[in-house]
């Protein structure tokens, strides 16, 4: 971290003066006498700083300082109390919310600074915005060995000004050496880069991703002072990918800094090395797989016409296999029932990959995790790899489908495998399960067969992240599979170990390691009262035009809550509660001869005024907030779910009564 030489100064004379406070220097002196006389032996061995700084540590007097020394980056004399995080996040907010930055001195940090972007030349066209006006915005997220940052949104431009810090911290993944300062030699063998993806948010609030960039911060190693500057060229995304979106200028500085640097030739020659390793390996399995797919053909000419998907693009145009794009992730905290995941998967966004031009074809694009994570919103393929990396995380045996729904649309879906044999299929785009039991073809007429209630109509393959399994029954119809995956004469089986080789925990994979998930900064409660209040004004509004008063009855506005509140509880868990109470509150309500109306709706965004331009589109609705008649009284609730990465379920209900007038 660079300062100024004048704040330089002026944080060595606060150290100064504090360790002369609290006597440090005799303290120091007394341990380094006694050490001495405990440490060193007849033969007067060298007295490393490191023994030296040992002993400090063990009497506690390393402790204090950085106990007394406070960090506080405000000129708030307020006392603020945070625990210590393993990484900080330097970021401007208006206003400002600037809080103590913890740092460990016996860690190893990279300080990531965002000094600017240029040529970014899609906005080239683009107006200075005024002050106050909302413009669209760009927001930098980044991820590294399991830390996740993301910067403050800039206005979209030629030039955005970005100014960001990020302090990354460096650090092994084994518990044993997590407290111990790494190395240069420790660090050029952590081949994790620094995976960066480029958000713009319209005016509209609705995301796009613009790059996704993967860092080698590995250079600053070898650079003087352990300061270095490059320039990131960032390239587009799915059909875009051969064409620049824009440059960042970042600067890169070790903190603290490296007793010894590698040269150049070096670090090259270990780059080098990591590619011919992950080339060779890819090619082997390259080779494996087209084996592998001649033998699959020669089961049934057939086969061919079938979705059997062994490579999928990602954002960038680059080639993976399927089973790397499949890790188990554990949710922590956030998530704490496998159906609870599956709604936390289904309430993010569904998005098809953009075409350009016309032809009605697929645009293929299965995103890294970073990137669906941070637009909030992705394809069916994206939601599947999702959903089944999460259900692996709680310890089911889960499985992506591919393969089609109604109308031969390509699709995917999740499959879990029960011990006692039962077939669940899991759809990533609403939370709906199913349980699978096949047709049989060859039982007597008479004998009642299964109706299949999933909007599944073929499968070609099944894959997770140890497991690849092509469907070689004499049919594909979803309906009369089965899923015995044990059974090489219906389901013909790839090569764990060429799995295993390019897909980790048994590699190096191209594909980044998964981000860990992040909590929701939405505060459910403020967000519902702001969306019910901005449907009152519409709501009022709409009547007005109509010519119709608008008259609230905040009561019973409020007994609407219980029944949104069952509506979550339904679609997370599958158990429907509290109806009965819900019911007998409203007939409380509403007096003898009038009548009560209601319409619940559900929506995983939060804009107002589009959720009430889709709601007048339901002529149940239109009804209720057109109402005619006497005694009109209207009622509007909403309830915000939050779920991790700020994605959320909104429900909404709109009701009203009336004296009925026959």
């Amino acid at each position: 971290m660079s300062l100024p030489p004048e704040k330089a100064s002026e944080l060595k004379k606060i150290i100064h003066q504090q360790l002369v406070k609290m006597d440090v220097h005799g303290r120091i002196r007394e341990v380094l006498a006694e050490t001495i006389r405990e440490e060193l032996a007849p033969e007067h061995q060298q007295l490393s700083t490191e023994d030296l700084i040992k002993a400090l540590r063990q009497r506690g007097i390393i402790d204090d300082v950085m106990k007394d020394l406070k960090f506080v980056t405000d000129g708030n004399e307020k006392e603020r109390t945070s625990a210590p995080k393993p990484s900080t996040h330097f970021i401007d907010r208006e206003p400002p919310d600037l809080k103590k930055t913890n740092i460990d001195p016996t860690r190893r940090y990279l300080y990531l600074q965002v000094l600017g972007g240029k040529a970014f030349l899609e906005h080239l066209q683009e107006p200075e915005p005024l002050p106050g006006q909302i413009c669209s915005t760009f927001t930098l997220c980044l991820h590294f060995r399991n830390q996740r940052f993301r910067s403050k949104p800039v206005a979209c431009a030629c030039d955005p000004d970005f100014r960001d810090g990020f302090l990354l911290e460096v650090h092994k993944d084994s518990l044993g050496d997590g407290s111990k300062m790494v190395d240069a030699t420790t660090m050029l063998s952590i081949c994790d880069p620094v995976h960066m993806v480029l958000i713009k948010t319209d005016t509209f609030g609705e995301t796009t991703l613009v790059a996704s960039y993967f860092l080698e911060w590995r250079s600053v190693l070898a650079a003087e002072n352990g300061i270095t500057n490059v320039a990131v060229e960032l390239l587009g995304v799915g059909t875009e990918s051969k064409v620049s979106a824009g440059v960042l200028n970042i600067r890169l500085e070790m903190y603290p800094q490296l007793d010894k640097m590698l040269s150049p030739e070096v670090i090259n020659t270990q780059f080098a090395l990591e590619r011919q390793k992950t080339a060779e390996k890819e090619r082997l399995f390259l080779v494996y797989a087209k084996q592998w797919w001649r033998e699959y053909l020669q089961i049934r000419p057939t086969h061919s016409t079938r979705l059997v998907k062994i490579f999928a693009q990602d954002e960038n145009g680059v080639n993976h296999p399927v089973c790397s794009y499949i890790r188990p992730l554990r949710a922590g905290r956030l998530l704490d029932t496998p159906r609870q995941a599956a709604r936390f998967v289904s309430v993010l966004g569904y998005e098809r990959a953009p075409v350009i031009g016309g032809g009605g074809g697929k645009q293929e694009q299965w995103c890294t995790l970073l990137a669906f994570l941070c637009r909030n919103k992705g394809d069916c393929e994206d939601h599947a790899n999702l959903l089944c990396s999460l259900l692996l995380g709680f310890g089911l045996e889960a499985f992506v489908c591919v393969g089609t729904k109604g109308k031969g649309v390509p699709h995917s879906w999740v499959m879990t495998l029960g011990t006692d044999g039962t077939v669940t299929f899991w759809e990533s785009l609403t939370g709906h399960r199913y349980i699978h039991r096949p047709i049989k073809p060859d039982d007597p007429p008479l004998v009642e067969q299964p109706k299949p209630l999933y909007p599944y109509r073929t499968i070609g393959c099944v894959f997770n992240h140890q497991k690849f399994f092509g469907n070689c029954q004499p049919s594909d119809a979803v309906e009369v599979c089965v899923f015995d995956l044990h059974d090489g004469s219906k389901w013909k089986p790839m090569s764990g170990e060429a799995i295993k080789s390019v897909c980790p925990p048994g590699s190096t994979s191209s594909v980044p390691p998964f981000p860990p998930l992040c909590d929701s900064t939405i505060d459910a409660a403020i967000a519902s009262n702001e969306m019910e209040l901005q449907l009152r004004l519409l709501v009022s509004e709409h009547r007005k035009d109509l010519g119709l008063s608008t008259v609230w009855d905040d009561h019973l506005s409020y007994l609407l809550s219980p029944a949104l509140a069952a509506y979550e509880l339904e679609r997370a868990t599958s158990i429907s509660a509290g109806n009965e109470e819900f019911q007998d509150a409203v007939r409380r309500a509403v007096p003898d001869g009038h009548t009560f109306k209601g319409f619940p709706i559900h929506f995983v965004y939060r804009n107002a005024r589009r959720a009430f331009a889709t709601c007048l589109r339901s002529p149940f609705c239109e009804e209720i907030i057109c109402c005619t008649g006497d005694q009109v009284r209207l009622a509007v609730r909403v309830r915000v779910f939050a779920y991790p990465e700020s994605a959320c379920a909104v429900w909404i209900m709109f009701a009203c009564k009336y004296r009925s007038v026959l």
